[in-house]
């Protein structure tokens, strides 16, 4: 059998597919549940690599796919390309590609510290030219960026909604990625919204897998949690009392956190039934409770209200660049987790889509399509680098620009201070921004998958519940074991012979280093980490 396999390299976890090269049949699914650096967002990674080493942030990466083709169950010689599709920094990073030129922003900066632009074309090299991966002897596929941190996934949301061939005025979004096209012409922006839309930073947060929470609505008072279950259905859980927690009526699925998805709309139905009154939480002891004792909380929504924010911010800058207002969009796209499990129609509500758009479209994973349609077509690959090209000058740095520093300045004073949305309203105004229109009823919401990953294969869905990457370093400390003790997240052993091993995958990262912070730094110092070989040693640790 000829095998190929497409991979996502996800902020939030990597995804990857075997696939018949003769057939072009989807033949196995595989996908951690977390991405393999240190630390809950694509800031963390870029904090991780530059300053502990980007051979470590490479081999951890390299790691992480390497137990995922083993997921996949391809015997030695089956395997004859891979794809690879995701943001530039994990693009970069898996290729051992320096990251420097996209962790600084500002030419200043760049010259003075003498860093260079690095090539992010589309190519197609052999595996050997990618450390780490000389062992398979295949071809690896890896398409364009389209300029700075827009890259291949940005790329992959522009093509996969079908916006390039429309007249309409329309806006894409993945997360903090972000795509609008106006007379032909497509602005492209990035906006650092953090993991809170990705269900981490949130006291019960999880990513979109089994048995979390995606979707609530309200019956008689009571809040109904809907949950996903082992197929990633959505299946109704409990229904819950949100002012006490008490369970009024038993769902049939346990839930054991809550997505990103979930999120949103918990914000927008509690705000309707006025448990929420932007920045407060109105109930009695400042929680809303959900099913399986778990809570939502003040801090919660705020960390939920900058990352909405920011995106609007990038919505906002985008048009102003443009020269148009919000409620000139005719149409939304959404792509990921987002252009699968989330409630449009509530998204709306709260500002995540433009409140006057009419017709919004989810797309569901569109950076793993890309990857599985360059894997079988060459010639799609040289498609997707001349469409890159052309949006290459019309791309806007959004932390350098005057707009979205006022935009967001805004949106803080809103989601953190109480400004109300009135007084919002009029300063945008006052700064020359675009202003928002007022949420419609009943937009036309187009579902194009059900899932997030719509065809699994029929080998299957394979979930790691861990990546499977570990670090570590010899130590000759006392056996005090603070640094266990004061990891939240179980991220870290120490073995019979005296190595510090940390599961990368569950670490935190520059969010965290409680570790670093108890720890003398001439005991305990990450500078000495190193990957943690061999690897099966590591899985079984």
């Amino acid at each position: 059998m000829r095998y190929g396999v497409a991979v996502d390299l996800g902020t939030s976890g990597y995804r990857a597919q075997k696939i018949n090269l003769d057939t072009k049949e989807i033949k196995r699914t595989a996908i951690t549940l977390r991405n393999p650096l240190p630390g809950a967002n694509v800031m963390n990674h870029v904090d991780f690599a530059i300053r502990y080493g980007e051979d470590l942030a490479h081999g951890l990466s390299i790691n992480a796919v390497k137990n995922l083709l083993q997921n996949l169950d391809l015997e030695s010689g089956e395997l004859e390309r891979i794809s690879l599709c995701g943001n530039p920094i994990h693009m970069s990073i898996f290729q051992g590609i320096s990251i420097e030129d996209l962790a600084y922003a500002g030419e200043r900066k760049k010259k003075k510290y003498d860093i260079k632009e690095q090539n992010r074309n589309a190519r197609i090299v052999h595996s050997s030219e990618i450390p780490g991966l000389e062992e398979f002897n295949c071809e690896a596929v890896i398409p364009p960026a389209i300029k700075h941190e827009v890259g291949a996934d940005a790329l992959a949301l522009i093509v996969k909604s079908g916006m390039l061939d429309s007249d309409e005025i329309s806006i894409a979004t993945d997360y903090g990625t972000i795509a609008l096209k106006v007379n032909e012409i497509i602005y492209t922006g990035c906006a650092a919204t953090g993991p809170a839309l990705e269900g981490q930073q949130i006291k019960h947060g999880n990513l979109a897998s089994p048995h979390s929470i995606s979707d609530f609505e309200f019956e008689d008072g009571a809040l109904r949690n809907y949950v996903l279950n082992e197929e990633m259905e959505v299946i109704p859980g409990d229904l819950v009392d949100p002012k006490t927690g008490n369970t009024i009526e038993k769902g049939i699925i346990e839930a054991r956190g809550i997505t990103g998805t979930g999120v949103i709309a918990l914000i927008e139905k509690a705000i309707k039934h006025d448990l929420v009154e932007i920045p407060k939480v109105k109930t009695p002891d400042g929680l809303i409770h959900l099913q399986n004792g778990m809570d939502f909380s003040e801090r919660d929504l705020k960390e939920a209200g900058k990352a909405i924010g920011a995106i609007r911010a990038g919505h906002i800058t985008l048009c102003a660049t443009a020269g148009i207002e919000l409620t000139d969009i005719d149409t939304a796209y959404m792509a990921g987790a987002a252009g699968t499990y989330m409630d449009a129609a509530k998204a709306q509500k709260i500002g995540l889509i433009p409140y006057t758009t009419g017709k919004i479209c989810q797309l569901g994973n569109t950076s793993l399509a890309v990857a599985r349609e360059i894997l079988l077509s060459e010639e799609r690959l040289w498609e997707l680098q001349d469409i890159a090209n052309q949006m290459a000058d019309t791309h806007i740095m959004l932390a350098t620009t005057t707009q979205f520093r006022d935009a967001y300045i805004l949106e803080i004073a809103y989601w953190e201070e109480g400004m109300p949305f009135k007084m919002f309203k009029k300063y945008l105004k006052k700064k020359g921004l675009p202003g928002l229109g007022d949420p419609i009823d009943n937009p036309v919401i187009e579902k194009r998958v059900k899932k997030d990953i719509p065809v699994l294969g029929d080998e299957g869905l394979h979930i790691m519940e861990r990546s499977g990457t570990y670090m570590t370093m010899l130590v000759d400390c006392p056996e005090c074991k603070k640094c266990i003790r004061v990891c939240p997240n179980n991220a870290i052993t120490i073995d019979e012979e005296n190595r510090i091993i940390i599961g990368t995958d569950l670490c935190e990262g520059a969010h965290c280093q409680k570790c670093i912070k108890t720890c003398p730094p001439d005991k305990f110092n990450w500078k000495n980490f190193k990957i943690f070989k061999p690897l099966q040693q590591a899985l079984e640790a």
